[in-house]
């Protein structure tokens, strides 16, 4: 293995234009990772913890251009790196170019807006964000490492001007039918839905749809908004206007463990909701019963079934039960694998799905470790070595420093699927497919190779890969969710229509 890196002074690109960059220079043959990053003391901090270390790294300034290229041989590094020109070339001629370059120049030529959408590196996204408030505009800020003190200090400001912040790290908004980040096409309808977590919003919208309801309003709040050192601005903002709009007529909250005092002041605020509530919260074990206003889902798919009770006078909520032919599948699967096979491997996408499988693995007595894990004891030592059954977020800035969010590309975890492929005691490979705007246009397509050879690699050694997908999408996505779920069936895998479907499965195989 051999390393190099090269810096340019005074080049910067923007986010999107250097994931570019990153994509052509990673499919080298030979290239076993590249990063390609501005030298923000954020980014070099990132580059440090991934062993990348150097005196002109730490000398380097934000608007300096840092590339580091990983590969089997220093031939293949000095390669890639002699192609750099070409690749900045190529995303600059093939980039669309537009005439505005600040944020007066985009207010000029649309006076009527009022909302703001930051993609950015986060160490310049709050600054962008206090001008978009001083013009009285709401932000939706998609850029993460923005620091809480910043954060804070944003949504100060906005909740003194009666205007939303969503974010910083705000995956996903459906604002009166129009989609803001990674969003699904969904039909517009009554249901109003707060989610600190894009993923979480995504398949709570789409199975809305599915079930033939609607959504009036889905506003992200970021990620850190249910901390106790931001106190749900955003949250609280988002409930007065979901209870306030005429077209919302039951709320949903959907979010992984808010800090202790934003869980008790959320919960006393919802008490006091002219409007049906429902929460779900991922990861929290016990909730108090005092609040007998509000209704708990466990899962994201018991807040649908609450949701379409209330709605549409639907059946009682009670847990999904696996039907006939799903029981023969388990039958079936466990039949082809040799005695070695006993562990789960799931790779995902959305954090939210990483999460939410966890909690129902471990509700069925399963172990489970993670990179990003529900309790401290089942972290991963390095995000890269799974042991026994292994949940991994490759959304985590781990994996996405200087790359491509792997619902925008599914290289690494292409490379994920074949070496757990190699271990021969792996049975389950647990995987996750998001559909929408701003998504990957074939994210099936991308990994299938893998997941027929990881298959046929199992098959080699006497035994048999169970795959199982979930994928999240609706009928009007343009990846075609029919053709998406046909190619993964076709590829043997067995496919649910949503996570906690496919998670139950999965813990059904294991017993």
């Amino acid at each position: 293995m051999a390393t190099g890196f090269v810096i340019r002074k005074n080049q910067y690109y923007d986010s999107v234009f250097l994931m570019g960059v990153n994509k052509r220079l990673s499919d080298a043959a030979g290239v076993q990772n590249t990063a390609v990053l501005m030298g923000s003391e954020k980014n070099k901090e990132l580059l440090a913890d991934l062993g990348v270390h150097a005196p002109q790294i730490d000398e380097a300034q934000p608007n300096d251009l840092i590339v580091e290229v990983v590969a089997d041989s220093r031939q293949v590094v000095d390669a890639v790196l002699g192609d750099l020109d070409q690749a900045l070339k190529f995303m600059t001629t093939s980039a669309p170019v537009s005439v505005w370059r600040t944020f007066e120049d985009g207010l000029a030529q649309k006076p009527g807006a009022n909302l703001e959408v930051i993609s950015i590196p986060g160490e310049y996204a709050a600054s962008e964000a206090r001008k978009a408030l001083e013009a009285n505009l709401h932000v939706f800020i998609f850029s993460s490492n923005v620091t809480l003190d910043d954060e804070l200090e944003l949504k100060r400001r906005a909740s003194q001007k009666n205007l939303l912040v969503m974010g910083p790290d705000c995956g996903t908004s459906l604002i009166g039918g129009v989609g803001i980040g990674f969003a699904n096409a969904v039909r517009q309808g009554t249901i109003g839905a707060i989610g600190a977590s894009g993923t979480g919003l995504q398949e709570f919208t789409c199975q809305i749809h599915n079930a033939g309801l609607g959504i009036s309003h889905a506003i992200g709040t970021g990620t850190n908004d249910v901390s106790d050192a931001i106190g749900g601005l955003t949250t609280l903002a988002a409930l007065d206007a979901l209870e306030d709009d005429p077209g919302t007529k039951i709320i949903v909250f959907i979010s992984k463990p808010p800090g202790k005092k934003m869980l008790e002041k959320l919960l006393e605020r919802l008490d006091q909701c002219k409007k049906p509530a429902i929460c779900c919260f991922l990861g929290i074990d016990h909730l108090p019963d005092t609040h007998k206003k509000v209704k708990f889902a466990r899962t994201i798919d018991e807040a649908v079934q609450w949701t379409i009770y209330f709605e549409d006078d639907g059946p009682a909520v009670s847990k999904p039960n696996l039907r006939p032919e799903e029981l023969k599948w388990i039958k079936n699967e466990r039949a082809r694998w040799s005695p070695k096979q006993q562990y789960l491997r799931g790779i995902f996408a959305g954090g939210t799905f990483c999460y939410q499988s966890q909690q129902i693995m471990q509700d069925a007595g399963l172990e489970v470790y993670s990179n990003a894990p529900l309790e401290p004891r089942f972290a991963l030592e390095h995000p890269d070595r799974s042991r026994a059954h292994t949940l991994v977020d490759m959304g985590d800035e781990y994996y996405t420093l200087g790359k491509p969010h792997p619902m925008i590309d599914g290289a690494l975890r292409k490379q994920r699927i074949l070496t757990e492929s190699l271990e021969p005691q792996v049975a389950i490979l647990f995987l996750d497919f998001i559909l929408g705007y701003n998504a990957s246009a074939d994210p099936v397509g991308e990994l299938l190779d893998a997941i027929l050879e990881a298959r046929q690699t199992a098959s080699q050694r006497g035994g048999a890969l169970t795959v199982v997908a979930s994928i999240c999408g609706t009928d009007g996505d343009p990846q075609d969710l029919d053709l998406q779920t046909r190619l993964l069936q076709e590829a043997g895998a067995i496919v649910f229509p949503s996570n906690a479907r496919a998670a139950s499965f999965c813990c059904k195989l294991l017993e």
